[in-house]
């Protein structure tokens, strides 16, 4: 039998303490595709579609893809960007003859009329489709889960790496649970657990720590008849809502009650480990003076600041690192993304070779991060932001920084761009004439993913937390809508009973 599927992907994660919405504008600088446009241009790499059109090549699927898009982490999605997308997707659902529906998300939207985006969107889906015809989704590992998406979606899956390169395999896996629904195998509902924490204390990398052991577990439970996927979210504490934290998800049938009891030990794991911090956040104080004593005999030192992190919804435009580097005097170095569009406007009247006085970064929220750096500098190059991916995470896919200039501070190049992204990728600094490998310092603003197109390159790794909007500090942050207590804002709490409560 020919099963004909309705697929999209529709993907943002919120920062609710960000001062910027997320509109139609923003999307649209990240990836706006419809139909088969969307899929020749992430039907073959490593996204979430590809392995949807993987599994339809295989079982012979007939998909109706209606739109993929995403937008840079940032502030509420505006109900006008949510309606001008998800009406599509709906409208499709309910004009269709659809088996089934396939859908790519992230798991921590909020828009700026609710709490849970996703939750939203599957809510109008199942209002038109009804509840016999099954629903798949995969999410990011970063997912805040709610009750409402494991009751309405039949097939959840989330990602097993961070840095994230699994995107392709969990869309696959999901279409692969789908395909087994569709034939009347199986059954699946998801099972959820949840610990009172604003998330993983490692935000759930899977490079080194105590998720290697966990991942390994919930891929021995998939081998089970009964069991088809386990998922771990690291959760994401940038969301100020009731759902926000680590959840462990079950997706299966039988003996739910053996499920149960999986998911509950594993989520007693994060939990026991709250402690446990892999990262030692450094000072950008700290950081500088590192790399003005550093001699590149195996590679560049590069410095993360994770607190600006555009890639958790952070603005870019802190200056706190950038400063402290040039008070150290530190030479042969590079730095990016500095987010700051109107000084890009500002260089647009001058040529490479001009010095130029300007105030740079630190316009949106000087509390968090530092205010403008008033700079002499030289314009190395102008461009139109444009660049193609080349690492593990985003190899060959299109993205765009906008309009984009490189300036020269000291001994520093500083690549200025006015849409923000989290560098995550050498081709973000190659594609504007800056060698990274040739450096003696890298400085950059990402959270983790960094690490699989720069590690390899590197002599050695830091962090530093600048005191941006994402900083590992959550005391700084104005939390209204978590449910308290819950750690680390509420340091006294005591070790839960299990099975853990739902945080929604």
């Amino acid at each position: 039998m020919t099963y004909k599927i309705l697929s999209a992907e529709f993907m943002h994660e919120t920062n609710t303490f960000s001062r910027l919405k997320t509109d139609e504008q923003a999307f649209r600088n990240c990836y706006f595709l419809t139909g088969c446009d969307a899929i020749a241009q992430r039907g073959e790499l490593n996204t979430e579609l590809a392995g949807f059109v993987d599994a339809a090549r295989h079982y012979g699927w007939q998909v109706d893809h209606v739109l993929s898009a995403g937008a840079a982490p940032g502030g509420k999605v505006t109900r006008a960007a949510f309606e001008w997308l998800s009406n599509p997707i709906v409208a499709a659902a309910a004009s269709g003859d659809h088996d089934g529906i396939l859908l790519g998300l992230h798991g921590a939207m909020v828009t700026d009329f609710c709490d849970d985006g996703e939750g939203e969107l599957l809510s109008r889906l199942r209002a038109v489709i009804g509840d016999d015809r099954p629903i798949a989704i995969t999410l990011d590992l970063h997912a805040n889960v709610t009750a409402k998406m494991c009751r309405l979606a039949d097939i959840i899956v989330s990602y097993k790496t961070y840095p994230h390169v699994d995107m392709r395999e969990t869309g696959r896996q999901a279409a692969e649970i789908l395909q087994r629904r569709l034939e009347g195998d199986i059954r699946p509902q998801t099972i959820r657990m949840t610990c009172p924490m604003l998330e993983e204390v490692n935000g759930g990398r899977t490079d080194i720590g105590p998720m290697i052991d966990w991942i390994a577990a919930a891929r021995a439970w998939e081998r089970r008849d009964d069991a088809f996927a386990v998922s771990i979210n690291g959760g994401f504490a940038s969301a100020d809502i009731a759902a926000a934290g680590p959840s462990v998800l079950v997706t299966a049938q039988g003996d739910l009650q053996a499920h149960r009891e999986f998911a509950k030990g594993i989520a007693a794991e994060i939990w026991r480990h709250r402690h446990d911090v892999l990262n030692d956040y450094l000072d950008v104080e700290s950081a500088a003076a590192i790399a003005t004593g550093y001699t590149p005999e195996r590679g560049p030192l590069v410095i993360a600041d994770y607190a600006d992190n555009p890639g958790a919804g952070s603005y870019g435009d802190a200056t706190g690192l950038l400063r402290a580097l040039l008070d150290a005097g530190v030479a042969d170095a590079c730095f990016g993304p500095m987010v700051d569009g109107a000084t890009v406007q500002q260089l647009q009247s001058h040529r490479p070779g001009d010095q130029v006085e300007l105030s740079l970064g630190g316009k949106v929220d000087p509390a968090f991060g530092g205010g403008p750096l008033e700079l002499r500098v030289e314009l190395v190059s102008q461009s139109d932001g444009r660049y193609i991916g080349g690492g593990a995470m985003i190899g060959g896919l299109q993205r765009s920084f906008g309009p984009t200039a490189v300036i020269r501070a000291g001994g520093i190049e500083i690549l200025v761009t006015t849409v923000a992204q989290q560098l995550l990728d050498l081709q973000q600094f190659k594609s504007f004439g800056i060698d990274p490998a040739a450096k003696c310092v890298v400085a950059l603003k990402s959270m983790q993913h960094f690490r699989a197109d720069f590690e390899p390159i590197a002599g050695q790794v830091i962090v530093c937390d600048s005191g941006a909007l994402c900083t590992p500090d959550y005391r700084r942050l104005d939390y209204r809508n978590v449910v308290r207590p819950v750690f680390p804002l509420d340091a006294e709490l005591d070790d839960p009973a299990l099975p853990m409560p739902a945080r929604d």
